[in-house]
């Protein structure tokens, strides 16, 4: 009977046999290069997807904004330059959508703008107090966490669905007004409501998440920094601003960062609950970039295009003065 120690030893043969094949190349590579080489041998691969799956599409995706016409392949478009650009910025009034050319893309400028502003304000303020929250001793501390986090782990396809049924006519929400005397509402057809909808059920599926990255940092303070401030009677709102907001500060920039990027680019929860309706009161620019480049019957790729470039170029800009504003903390903390 064979022992278990010769059965892994056949096991294994065929991996030393091809680690002994790697090894002789490799050894050479290091001989060669240096061990700054060995890291450019192992993150080769890593850069080939990253340059295949992001940097490639970057960079086709700014040719098409570079050609006009409705085709699809590049080959059967026509090369406009920066025509483009021209139509989405040939505007009299910029605050007013209507006296543009493009009256559709400023109007999901606007609403982005708003959407952004309110839902990224209310995510962190309901983020940090719901971390707050969590990570005191309560009861039932565990089955609350995992109660917070659990719409993050649905579809937004599968959100859009729920809160339509729950906000429709014939739905939830209105089934229990109606049993409390209440008349229906009509809360997907009433421009401002519609706008709140869109921005409560992004807080309810998203907000789990960035609670979790909150609480992380908050349980990450020594407690033996609150433990010195409750023996010298320092009140609960100076540790506040004084300990935890300084501390937590880098996954709050984190947090900033995120919840920015997710909401320049909301699309698929609205998609399925409004459709970017009533009118245009809850088109965001995902949306119109989608609709005018695949879903409109005089679609234009090229103008999609230029519209997503523009959109990205926003992100990137608020993002490195965000991580600047960290470094700059950063560096007064060293100090």
């Amino acid at each position: 009977m064979s022992s278990p120690t010769s059965v892994a030893s056949i096991l294994m043969a065929p991996v030393n046999l091809a680690m002994r094949l790697i090894d002789a190349p490799l050894r050479l590579w290091q001989k060669a290069t240096g061990i700054g080489g060995m890291a450019t041998f192992f993150l080769a691969p890593n850069m080939l997807i990253f340059g295949i799956f992001v940097l490639l599409p970057l960079v086709i995706n700014f040719v098409y904004s570079m050609t006009g016409g409705t085709a699809l392949f590049l080959a059967e478009r026509s090369f406009v330059g920066t025509e483009q650009y021209q139509r989405l910025f040939t505007c009299q009034n910029f605050l007013d959508p209507m006296s543009c050319q493009e009256d559709a893309f400023w109007t999901a400028v606007g609403n982005t703008f708003w959407f952004v502003v309110l839902q990224v304000s209310l995510m962190i303020l309901a983020a940090l107090i719901t971390a707050l929250i969590l990570n005191r001793e309560i009861i039932g501390r565990s089955f609350w966490r995992a109660v917070f986090f659990f719409p993050v782990l649905l579809s937004p396809v599968v959100v859009g669905l729920i809160w339509k049924w729950i906000l429709q006519r014939q739905g939830l929400l209105n089934f229990g007004l109606y049993e409390l005397g209440f008349e229906p509402y009509n809360w997907l057809t009433d421009r401002t409501w519609t706008f709140a909808a869109t921005i409560g059920v992004s807080l309810w599926a998203h907000m789990g998440f960035y609670t979790l990255i909150l609480l992380a940092g908050l349980q990450a303070i020594p407690r033996d920094l609150y433990e010195a401030a409750e023996m010298d009677g320092t009140k609960p709102a100076r540790v506040f601003w004084r300990i935890t907001m300084p501390l937590l500060f880098p996954n709050l920039l984190v947090v900033i960062v995120l919840a920015l990027i997710r909401a320049v680019q909301i699309f698929d929860e609205v998609y399925v609950l409004t459709g970017g309706g009533p009118g245009t009161s809850t088109l965001y620019l995902t949306q119109y970039i989608y609709e005018t480049g695949f879903a409109s019957q005089l679609r234009n790729p090229g103008l999609a295009a230029a519209a997503s470039i523009l959109m990205g170029l926003v992100l990137v800009v608020f993002t490195l003065i965000q991580l600047g504003i960290g470094r700059k903390n950063e560096s007064k903390g060293k100090r």
